[in-house]
Formats: structure tokens, sequence, C-alpha cells
């Protein structure tokens, strides 16, 4: 291993034991708990190493840093399209020009900004508009316990502006409905790590409404890729979009699984399920008893859950039905999809290849 990568490993590593053990950066104090450990392990020139400040050039391509990224695109491959042509061109236009909007900075978002940066993409725009709560820390590793409350989009940028060198991540904490076309028209191409399907078709009719015809011929300049991903549990899907080409989000609504909802007959007189108990808490105790005044149930409110939760579990109480937890409430107040983070990475990792 050349000493610049060895430089770069042992940064990483001391700067990921300080997260965990005094909760920041590390600031490379000879006095550093976390140095004077790895001192103990890897030798007194490590140590010679902190203490001098010694940290990689933020702007630098030391040599060898992307031949993970020529061999993709420097050389044919038995699974490259047919009209490929290998060429050193293309390192160039990802590393200078291409500019790739990532919109989500969840589960997914996490995963697909590090894939993207480590691949070679600097020009990075992220999108979101939730900010950080304490049941994201299990798997949306950009993310720690200080940041909680904090807008995901900005935190996740200055993790990975502050980690890869060379990397400019631009955080918008703002929703997709809030820019115009000229903001999207800037995008090669647009990567969604959603969880909603409403939001997906938005963003896939503001793509469509950007292509151009020329006597009823379409204009391949006008096309914006649309490379969409999503988890659900240990399944997941990724594919690529060609809008105005390939069959778009509104044409293919059926390969998404609805969403469960309950007939109301059962949930208002035959409830047999904990979550029957707390859909009629949530539709209709909650709009009867206002129980915060006007102000509308708020799935990120504490107070809000926790007032569901108690009123779901009187009603459970009446008909004998066990299972009712403040934790299930939460989920199915805020219509939670079961999160894996192995299945984040491996769909993440798809979207980015």
């Amino acid at each position: 291993m050349q000493r610049k990568h060895q430089v770069e490993f042992l940064l990483y590593l001391i700067d990921s034991f300080c997260y965990y053990n005094c909760g920041r950066k590390c600031d490379f104090n000879a006095q550093c708990q976390v140095i004077l450990q790895v001192q103990s392990c890897l030798g007194v020139w490590v140590s010679r190493m902190a203490v001098d400040g010694v940290h990689m050039d933020g702007g630098c391509d030391w040599d060898g840093r992307w031949n993970h990224v020529k061999k993709f695109l420097e050389r044919p491959g038995p699974f490259t399209h047919p009209d490929f042509e290998p060429s050193t061109e293309s390192l160039q236009f990802l590393l200078e020009t291409c500019k790739i909007l990532v919109i989500g900075a969840g589960g997914l978002g996490c995963e697909l900004l590090k894939d993207l940066a480590l691949s070679g993409f600097r020009l990075i725009h992220v999108v979101d508009m939730d900010t950080i709560d304490v049941s994201n820390l299990n798997r949306q590793f950009l993310f720690r316990p200080k940041d909680v409350g904090r807008p995901k989009a900005e935190v996740a940028a200055d993790f990975v502006n502050n980690r890869i060198p060379g990397c400019k991540v631009v955080p918008h904490f703002k929703k997709i409905q809030d820019f115009d076309e000229s903001f999207y028209r800037q995008f090669h191409i647009i990567v969604c790590g959603l969880d909603s399907i409403i939001a997906r078709r938005w963003m896939n009719g503001m793509l469509i409404s950007l292509l151009s015809y020329e006597d009823g011929v379409l204009d391949p300049s006008s096309i914006i890729p649309l490379i969409d991903g999503g988890t659900e549990g240990f399944k997941g899907n990724a594919r690529v979009i060609l809008p105005g080409m390939t069959a778009c989000i509104d044409c293919t609504l059926e390969l998404y699984p609805p969403q469960i909802n309950f007939p109301m007959c059962t949930i208002a007189s035959m409830p047999r399920l904990p979550e029957h108990c707390i859909e009629y808490a949530r539709i209709l105790q909650w709009p009867k008893e206002k129980p915060f005044g006007e102000t509308s149930l708020d799935g990120d409110n504490p107070e809000h859950i926790q007032w569901v939760f108690e009123r779901s579990q009187e009603r459970a109480a009446e008909f004998n039905i066990t299972g009712v937890t403040y934790r299930l409430t939460q989920g199915v107040v805020k219509r939670i999809i079961p999160a894996v983070a192995s299945t984040n990475a491996v769909i993440a990792a798809r979207i980015s290849l």
C-alpha cells in the first residue's frame, strides 16, 4: 500500500474512532486518547503524523485514485452497451463537468451520496425537506446524535465534503416543488431516493415537461435521465428512465406496492388488529376530540403520537386486542416503511453503476 493511501486510511480510522469515542471529529491533538491508543497499536510514526497535522490536501488527485473508475470507462466489457466507446475523456467529464442531482438524503440517499462521490462525481446537489430524527441513526450513517433536528441535506453535504477530497455537494433544504424548470435543466442526471410515489410522479412530470420536439421529433439533448430507486424491507428496485423514450413512472404505477388501507367499517365496528385501533384514534377520534385545537396530527410531534397511543390502548382494551405499542403507533401514523441498511446499500450500488 502506498504511503499516501496509508495516511488516508489511518486518518479515516482515527477520525472514525473519535466520532464514537468523543462524539466529534479528531483535532489531532497529541493528548487525544484515540491517538494514544492507535500509537500503541501502529507505532510511533502514526502519532508523529497526527501531532504534525499531516492530512489530505482537499483538492488533490493522487496517483491511482481513480483506477477503479478507469476500469469501467476506459475498456470494453461483456455487459457494456453496443454503442459504448471506451475513452479517457469519460473520466474527465465525470470529474469536471457532469452535474448530478440526488433527491432524498435518507437511508437510500446517504448511500447514494457516498457511492457517487467515491465514484468520481464531484458536482452533486442534494434536495431533502426532512430533518434528522433519532430513529434515522441506525442506518443513515452520515448523521450523528449531535445532528438530530438539523436538515438532512445540509448535514449529509457537510459530511461528504469534509470526508472526500475534491467533492462539492450543494444542499437544498426544500421541497422538490420549490424549484422551477431552470433549476432542473442544469443537471445531466437526476437520481431519486424517494419514499413517496406522489413525489416520484411530480419529478417524472417535471422531466417530461422539459422535453422539446422539432417537427414532432424528440430532441435527444432535452432528455435528462432519471434513475429511480426504492427499498422496502429486504426488497428493492433500481431502474433507468429516459423521459420520452422509455416507460415513465406514470406508465408503470402498477409496479409499486399498494399502500395498506383498512376498511372503515372494520376500524369503526369490528377491530381485530392493533393497527385497527390506531387508525380509529387517528381517523375518527382526533378530528372529533381535537386534543390540540385545530392543529393537524403531526407524526413527528411526540405529544401527538402519545395521545394517539393512549387512545389506541383504550380502544384495544375494549376489544381485548394486544400488541399496541408506541413504536407501532408511530409507524402507522407516519406510514413508516420497514428499512434495512443492507438493502439500501445494495440498491444504491446498483443505481451508481
